[in-house]
């Protein structure tokens, strides 16, 4: 495999697409980009959604946008990879079309997976084996493959002060009090992996009666139905729904709780790149691959389910993953949650 001159290495592009959460743990590779390479410029090609995560990372210097995957707009991109003249890609995604551009940008240096049909892409390979690792730990380990270092472990997530004071506004008007501040957070990129709506006002009704804590349903595109009906399910004085916001918004409110329940989510992952506690709860996800990043947080799942980890995108079942997990068990998850970071009861 080809070795890097470090000394030849300027201009650093990674590749990652799709999801808001799996961009973010990407991230974890940019800290040791600029150890490695401290006079060098990383961009990012990515999608729309994850563009203004990407922005707000002062470490970032360009964020490249690939539209719908059209012929032309395909064309419009590699022209542009071309235009930049990257000295080494790591293409955090390999699919047939980013394997393509990376093939033929130009660059010196062309890192992707060896996954079967995509190899000739690439000089540099990352590991062939993808499920040993959690998902940020497998850019890691493509890092040490490839010679580059590795020791900063860090995800980044970056706020701005507009998004900020948005949220302090709206807090400062709704909550009366210094108790504790429990994001409630419904959202899932597939309908099998968003607990269901009369769970998430169970664990709620069980963390205001315990804690006495405020609570503060966070939800986002999609979710607004499955948000009002934990609200009503709850029916408590110290509950609050969150009012419409974009992404950054969002993550915004997140890193004003004392910590929050999720699901395997973008959101789960952008309050652990906040550092806020996140107890987690699995369905037909692995939280041993994709699971909150760091050791402040809490996972559970129902593990003795013969369908547990399906990966199914629709719940073929009753959902039994979410329904049946036994509200002491997840209370037991939130009290260590508490204990483990100090947190004020």
């Amino acid at each position: 495999m080809k070795k890097i001159d470090k000394s030849k290495v300027k201009r650093i592009l990674i590749i990652k697409l799709r999801g808001i959460g799996d961009v973010v743990l990407s991230t974890i590779v940019v800290k040791n980009l600029k150890k490695d390479f401290p006079d060098s410029e990383i961009s990012y090609l990515t999608e729309e959604p994850s563009k203004p995560v990407l922005e707000n990372i002062s470490l970032i210097k360009n964020v490249l946008v690939l539209e719908k995957m059209t012929l032309l707009n395909k064309i419009k991109m590699l022209l542009l990879l071309r235009q930049y003249r990257f000295d080494l890609i790591l293409d955090f995604y390999s699919n047939p079309t980013t394997a393509l551009f990376t093939f033929l940008s130009g660059a010196r240096y062309k890192a992707g997976f060896p996954y079967k049909g995509r190899k000739y892409a690439y000089n540099l390979f990352g590991p062939a084996e993808r499920n040993k690792y959690h998902a940020a730990l497998l850019h890691i380990e493509f890092l040490k493959m490839l010679g580059i270092e590795s020791s900063e472990k860090e995800i980044l997530f970056q706020l701005n002060n507009e998004d900020k004071l948005f949220i302090n506004n709206f807090l400062s008007r709704i909550v009366k009090d210094k108790k504790m501040l429990v994001g409630l957070c419904p959202t899932g990129g597939w309908s099998s992996k968003k607990c269901d709506p009369a769970k998430l006002a169970e664990i709620g009704n069980h963390i205001t009666q315990k804690y006495d804590a405020n609570v503060l349903i966070i939800w986002g595109p999609g979710d607004e139905n499955d948000a009002k009906d934990i609200l009503l399910t709850m029916k408590t004085e110290t509950t609050y729904l969150a009012p419409k916001t974009n992404l950054l918004q969002m993550a915004a409110m997140i890193s004003k709780c004392t910590f929050v329940i999720c699901n395997d989510s973008g959101p789960m992952h952008i309050a652990a790149a906040l550092k806020v506690p996140v107890l987690a709860l699995f369905g037909p996800t692995d939280p041993e691959l994709q699971g909150p990043f760091g050791e402040k947080h809490e996972w559970i799942n129902l593990l003795e389910l013969d369908c547990i980890k399906c990966n199914l995108l629709e719940c073929p079942k009753n959902h039994e993953c979410f329904l049946q997990l036994p509200i002491r068990h997840i209370m037991e998850k939130v009290d260590s949650l508490i204990k483990k970071n100090g947190l004020q009861v």
